[in-house]
């Protein structure tokens, strides 16, 4: 089988899961609410995203663009949910940084560059999602299951990086990979801790927020 197309092969497993990953995040807060989950670091995810098209574009890389297109509609729900319009400073941080971090290295030294600064990016996004499930215990609402697919989904994309011979982007998402296990990790200790609440003072009338409420008094 040529090496192009077991790069496809395994870019399109990458498109599945990458979907899968962005709906079961999508499917959580609208069933337990969006506690929890970091605008900032969504946001972000919509820039990425563009990025990447753009990258696959320039690259003639139709795997690529569909890795991004596929997720693009679910995470501008799951942002439409977080309510932007009332946090406009977040939306333009994301902007300054996605910009710095990705749009300006392809300027200057071209797309592998890009590539590699998106890597940075990549990594830091991460961090308001891991502050935000530190400091609050009682947000349910951030999908392990979200976060362990897109590191599931990081595997198969790194498989499609070194049959493509596209170094750059293979860094960019072994990167990414160890956020998501660190928020993985980070979001399975939040939710055991509300099923603990749950089993020590019974059923409570509210949803998340008073179980949050509930997990707040104890870490006072």
């Amino acid at each position: 089988m040529p090496t192009a197309t077991v790069a496809d092969a395994i870019g399109l497993v990458g498109v599945a899961l990458s979907t899968l990953a962005t709906w079961a995040q999508y499917s959580r807060a609208r069933r337990y609410g969006i506690d929890g989950i970091s605008l900032l670091t969504w946001f972000q995810f919509i820039l990425m995203g563009l990025f990447w098209i753009s990258y696959g574009t320039a690259e003639h890389a139709p795997v690529i663009i569909a890795g991004s297109a596929a997720c693009l509609p679910i995470q501008l729900a799951i942002v439409a949910k977080l309510s932007p319009h009332r946090h406009p400073d977040h939306l333009l941080t994301g902007v300054v940084f996605v910009g710095t971090c990705c749009a300006l290295p392809v300027g200057l030294f071209g797309w592998s560059a890009g590539a590699l600064g998106c890597g940075v990016a990549m990594v830091i996004n991460r961090l308001p999602q891991i502050v935000k499930l530190q400091r609050h215990p009682g947000d349910i609402g951030v999908s392990v299951a979200s976060w362990m697919l897109g590191a599931a989904c990081s595997v198969a994309w790194i498989g499609y990086y070194v049959f493509s011979h596209l170094w750059a982007a293979l860094a960019a998402t072994v990167a990414g990979m160890a956020g998501n296990l660190v928020i993985a990790a980070l979001a399975s200790w939040r939710h055991h801790q509300v099923e603990a609440t749950v089993e020590l003072v019974g059923p409570l009338p509210g949803a998340a927020e008073d179980l949050g409420h509930v997990l707040q008094l104890q870490g006072q």
